[in-house]
């Protein structure tokens, strides 16, 4: 019963916080720390330690596969360089930088320790990151990679941390054993959640009920975790390359409800678990500074530490990051030369025409290829990283999740673990008030200019008109279409193609409203009549429902539609 109340006051504390944040214009993350350290000196209180075990094995899973099935593989493959760049080489060598000063200042701790508390506290966590990003309008590209760092960091730095641990307790031989230890964790992880992603894509196409669709949903991301762990793999990495490959797979392999039912249940999940982390994390502050051992180490020493730690973090990202920069624009100069290259190859080998088949198909792979090359390289151009661009990278930095659980699986025997685990909540804690709490200000102060809203709308329009025409030239031969041998009612044909303009026109609409014209546009005008039609309806629905004429399934049914046809005419972007 006790468990029972806490949960729910602790979601009711997540909803409140999560809705007043956006009033305040604070990250929720940082208020619900905040919070949960002023609730754990509440009377009644009870002292909170979460096993590590039910963070990295219960909670980490579906928060990254979450955040994986979001993220365009178009986009994350465009940004590979930044990204492995970040969560790969980045943490290495924060986790040995951070290791060594570790090392220097705690006599008692060897480096394999100290290395694996670096491990802990390399990788950043980009939730709080990518929501003031995201509500604050940064450039897509700057948010990809921030989400792309922080689903990929997060099994460079356990890998790492296992390795370290192992080489502490005597378990690695030599550097090169630790090598291959990490390469193999990698290799068969992304083999495991490839794997895992086609199984349960094939399973779930094959299904038609939603509520079987949604169950197999939930495991997935364990189903990929346990397995890759099981074999000495790392399971975050390939819960990880299973979100990516079912992300990208669903948009041919299931129905539009299934996405929506994905899109709904993942955000609630993944919303409750993060935010419910960082609650947890607040409430875990004062047991954990009540039994540390001050006879080895004080409270106040740990806290210094871990400051000076969290500051070394932001001079090696800084350090990092600068020079990336550069590489990075450097490298879409070379891939544009490449690519023209490329063209002119393509050009050579066609003027010299084609012997036989074999050669023309690929001929037409290698057209394909370019195509995708020049539209990676022209999208580049188009929102490439600036300076600025660099130091909110530099700047967005705060740990969370992991840092908390896996400071906390440090092994009861290393030396110091009390005091660790508090030098790794300290960095967790300063990282996300500092960098989290000024980052918004960071932004404003640069000018960061966000994605053009206007333009964005025009290429949404554009893209509509191209569909649009394909689906089209289906009317040309509807009976062919309908598999029918009767001829097909021209108002028919007439209603679909009038309904296939009406989207494309709507988009155009909204492109034109874009430009802050008073004058209320016919679609606009349609749009608002027929929701004032909806409501009428809704108004009477709920009359029948008072007056039970109807069965509940009817009522239930048609309310459904309604809901329906509301959501397709829910104001739009320039609409008033």
């Amino acid at each position: 019963m006790e468990l029972a109340l806490f949960a729910v006051v602790g979601v009711s504390v997540i909803v409140t916080v999560a809705a007043f944040s956006k009033r305040l214009g604070i990250a929720a993350p940082i208020i619900l720390v905040v919070v949960g350290f002023a609730l754990s000196y509440t009377p009644g209180v009870p002292p909170f330690s979460v096993p590590h075990e039910w963070i990295l094995m219960g909670v980490l899973p579906p928060l990254l596969y979450a955040a994986a099935v979001n993220v365009p593989v178009v986009d994350f493959r465009r940004n590979i360089g930044a990204i492995s760049s970040l969560s790969v080489f980045l943490v290495l060598v924060s986790a040995f930088a951070t290791g060594t000063v570790l090392y220097v200042l705690l006599p008692d701790l060897n480096f394999a320790a100290a290395v694996a508390l670096g491990a802990v506290v390399s990788p950043p966590d980009a939730v709080a990151a990518t929501a003031i990003g995201k509500r604050l309008g940064l450039p897509p590209r700057l948010v990809t990679v921030l989400e792309g760092e922080g689903l990929v960091n997060d099994a460079t730095a356990l890998v790492l941390l296992r390795s370290a641990v192992a080489a502490s307790a005597g378990g690695l031989s030599s550097i090169w054993a630790g090598i291959g230890d990490f390469g193999f964790a990698v290799i068969t992880a992304i083999a495991v959640g490839l794997l895992v992603g086609a199984a349960t894509v094939f399973l779930r196409s094959k299904l038609h009920d939603p509520v079987l669709d949604t169950a197999i949903s939930f495991v997935v991301p364990f189903v990929a975790f346990i397995p890759a762990e099981e074999v000495g793999a790392s399971g975050v990495l390939a819960v990880v390359v299973a979100g990516l490959y079912t992300g990208h797979r669903s948009a041919s392999a299931f129905t539009a409800q299934v996405r929506i039912n994905d899109s709904i249940n993942w955000r609630t999940i993944s919303f409750l678990l993060e935010n419910g982390v960082f609650l947890l994390m607040g409430l875990e502050l004062r047991h954990l500074v009540e039994n540390v051992d001050t006879a080895l180490l004080s409270v106040w020493d740990a806290v210094l530490i871990g400051l000076i730690t969290t500051g070394l973090l932001v001079l090696v990202r800084f350090a990092w990051v600068t020079p990336l920069i550069y590489v990075l624009r450097a490298k879409v100069r070379y891939q544009d030369l490449r690519t023209q290259r490329f063209r002119l190859g393509l050009d050579r080998i066609k003027a010299g025409g084609f012997t036989n088949e074999r050669k023309r198909r690929r001929h037409r792979r290698a057209e394909l290829l370019y195509r995708r090359r020049r539209a990676d390289v022209e999208q580049l151009r188009r929102e490439g990283l600036g300076w600025r661009g660099g130091v909110v990278i530099s700047w967005s930095g705060m740990r969370g999740v992991v840092t908390l659980a896996a400071a906390q699986s440090l092994p009861e025997q290393t030396p110091y673990r009390e005091q660790l685990v508090l030098i790794a909540f300290t960095v967790a804690v300063a990282t996300l008030l500092l960098q989290g709490g000024t980052l918004p200000w960071v932004i404003r102060v640069l000018g960061v200019q966000g994605r053009d809203v206007a333009a964005d709308q025009r290429e949404l329009a554009k893209l509509l008109d191209e569909l649009s025409g394909a689906g089209l030239t289906i009317l040309e031969e509807p009976a062919e279409c309908l598999g029918a041998r009767e001829e097909v009612d021209p108002d028919v044909v007439e209603r679909v193609r009038q309904s296939t303009f009406l989207r494309s026109e709507l988009a155009w609409e909204r492109v034109r409203a874009l430009g802050m014209s008073e004058e209320a546009t016919p679609q606009l005008q349609y749009r608002r009549l027929r929701r004032a039609v909806v409501e009428a309806e809704r108004d009477r629905l709920l009359v029948a429902r008072r007056e039970g004429r109807y069965a509940s399934r009817t009522l239930a049914e048609a309310q459904r539609l309604l809901d329906l046809e509301e959501s397709r005419l829910r104001p739009r972007l320039g609409e008033r």
